[in-house]
């Protein structure tokens, strides 16, 4: 596991989502180290400098607590984290994917299908093997991250079978305000350097695992003091559904502890980096109070 840390004190771990890396919690590493914390942000199984093992028999778990931030396949980690091992953790800020309970009649992604159809996104990611990773290859690494970070378009997010993220040489993607083209090199240094596989293993690998390994927590409340945030042009958020969702006294039921939810007007899909300076004062606002 390659990880990046930074200051002392009462650990915060950072996990990163699709397409991400440590690299997206630079901006929090930098403003909660200098507040007293140390901040650990790993490049998650399969991503960046990280290598993927065939076996997760020799993890181990920390002895201690920590204050966990986490965005996009990282949420999802950290509300298994919450649901399996409460003792490791002091608070959870969950950045856009929200906690839904397992449905044990059907399977994730069985369910996603029907709502959404084959081309959904997640269910495009799960076609044969090394499909995406062509298309990829096919208008280049860069373009795809511009386009994936500009996302703005309202509804269940959908890639189409003959152009699987709709970029051609007529309409080249502009990068949006928040990245520099420094952050987009180093982007495109470790994807081109790793490829694109490990992150797409969590859709096509982990997902309905995940889902078998949860089906009998369908019950189950997250007791670990929680803060949501998401912009309200995020994928997740306009997916249909998603926002009454988020707002409904059912998600509240699962997540007793939850302060309060945050909505971002304006902002999109990754929040932690398009909104850096507010997210920073988020998560220390809610975390010293632990």
């Amino acid at each position: 596991m390659h990880i990046a840390e930074k200051g002392e004190g009462p650990m915060i771990l950072f996990l990163h989502g699709f397409p991400q890396l440590w690299y997206s919690w630079r901006h929090q590493s930098l403003a909660l180290s200098s507040l007293g914390y140390h901040a650990v942000a790993p490049d998650l199984r399969g991503c960046g400098d990280s290598d993927a093992p065939a076996s997760s028999s020799n993890n181990t778990t920390p002895h201690y607590q920590v204050f966990l931030v986490a965005h996009d396949w990282g949420a999802i980690v950290g509300w298994y984290m919450c649901l399996f091992r409460p003792d490791m953790l002091k608070t959870f800020v969950c950045l856009s994917f929200p906690y839904r309970p397992t449905n044990p009649k059907m399977k994730l992604v069985q369910g996603l299908r029907l709502l959404h159809g084959d081309d959904y996104y997640v269910c495009r990611f799960r076609f044969e093997p090394g499909e995406i990773e062509a298309e990829i290859a096919r208008v280049g690494t860069a373009e795809v991250l511009k386009k994936i970070w500009t996302i703005r378009k309202p509804g269940a997010p959908c890639m189409p079978k003959e152009n699987a993220f709709e970029i051609s040489p007529e309409n080249p993607t502009t990068l949006p305000s928040w990245p520099k083209d420094e952050d987009l090199a180093y982007y495109v240094s470790k994807f081109t350097q790793k490829g694109f596989t490990g992150g797409l293993n969590y859709y096509r690998l982990a997902l309905d695992l995940n889902w078998e390994l949860t089906a009998s927590w369908k019950e189950a409340e997250v007791k670990v003091p929680v803060k949501l945030a998401i912009g309200d042009m995020d994928m997740v958020y306009t997916t249909p559904g998603m926002k009454e969702y988020i707002h409904s006294s059912g998600f509240r039921h699962y997540v007793p502890l939850m302060e309060d939810i945050v909505v971002m007007e304006g902002v999109g899909h990754f929040i932690n980096e398009e909104k850096a300076v507010e997210i920073n004062t988020l998560v220390y606002d809610f975390i010293r109070k632990y």
